[in-house]
């Protein structure tokens, strides 16, 4: 099995999460510069402004970098030719199957990695020809599955031979270190870098990641078969209460469109969409990208060494 920094051409196994209206070129710029994987999000923006977002994150790196797509997105297909054009170094999926888009891919000598949250879609995407997968558990924001990352990862890692790279409630040296000792490879870095100062986000919105606290998530739109996790606010509990009478999914979905650039561009702490995972409550400050690559790294370190000591101890006992 390939090690997951030769595969990405990095320093370090940490990948930056591709949050949408949040992973932009100045960000992913910055983790690449920090010897991580920095990603660009698609989202549902069209191939002219994610042209601009790689020339732009080329201005200020001449390390690799990525491109997440959403396979939903309407502008799917430009965006992978736009990637094959571009030659980025690495493609990211996420909201469906690739399968059709892997040997194009490939073939333009691009790493695919599409995001999984089932043991089962992970050997679907190995079968087609992806690179690794990204098995992302629960305890992630925006967008998530059922499986919880503890148990999501080791199934998965089981599962496949590709390397697999942990998403999902991993924030510090101490997270990372148990998701490589669950199987992975590699970590993806999500609510720790919206606090990043590279990270163009409202100051708003990153005043609340670094206050919330352990129980300061919660998940809405379960029922729409697309469930979300934010921070508490008062749109988080007004969804929830809305959820507890008949209100359609095309009717809840309308609500919420908009909300996420209202939190990150407008800075509506209140109204907008605080994505984040459940490892809010262990961002503290914010700081350079460089910087929280070089703690996490140097966390993974005390851990193992730690550990390592410990462990021996009990062998020797």
């Amino acid at each position: 099995m390939k090690d997951i920094t030769g595969l990405l051409g990095v320093r370090y196994p940490i990948i930056q999460g591709a949050m949408a209206w949040v992973a932009e070129h100045r960000l992913a710029a910055a983790v690449s510069n920090g010897g991580g994987l920095g990603l660009i999000a698609g989202g549902s923006a069209d191939a002219d402004f994610v042209r601009g977002q790689i020339q732009g994150a080329r201005a200020l790196t001449d390390k690799p970098f990525g491109v997440n797509i959403m396979l939903m997105s309407p502008f799917a297909d430009d965006l992978m030719q736009l990637a094959i054009d571009e030659k980025v170094r690495v493609v990211t999926t996420g909201a469906g199957n690739p399968g059709k888009y892997i040997e194009a891919l490939k073939a333009a000598g691009i790493v695919v990695i599409p995001v999984v949250a089932s043991a089962a879609l992970a050997k679907r995407m190995e079968r087609a020809g992806a690179d690794a997968v990204v098995a992302e558990g629960s305890e992630s924001g925006g967008h998530i599955g059922e499986i919880t990352t503890m148990n999501l990862v080791p199934q998965v890692a089981d599962a496949v031979s590709i390397p697999v790279i942990a998403a999902g409630g991993i924030a510090d040296g101490r997270g990372a270190a148990a998701a490589f000792m669950l199987g992975a490879k590699g970590v993806q870095v999500g609510t720790r870098f919206l606090s990043a100062t590279e990270a163009v986000v409202a100051q708003s919105y990153k005043d609340r990641i670094i206050a919330a606290g352990d129980t300061d998530t919660v998940v809405t739109g379960r029922f729409t078969g697309h469930p979300v996790r934010v921070l508490r606010n008062k749109l988080a509990r007004e969804m929830l209460s809305r959820e507890k009478v008949d209100i359609s999914v095309e009717e809840f979905e309308g609500l919420m469109s908009g909300t996420l650039r209202k939190a990150v561009v407008d800075g509506d702490a209140d109204y907008g969409s605080l994505m984040a995972g459940q490892s809010a409550g262990l961002v503290k400050k914010e700081q350079p990208a460089a910087e929280i690559i070089s703690e996490i790294m140097d966390g993974m370190r005390e851990v193992y060494a730690a550990q390592g000591e410990y462990l021996g101890m009990g062998a020797g006992a």
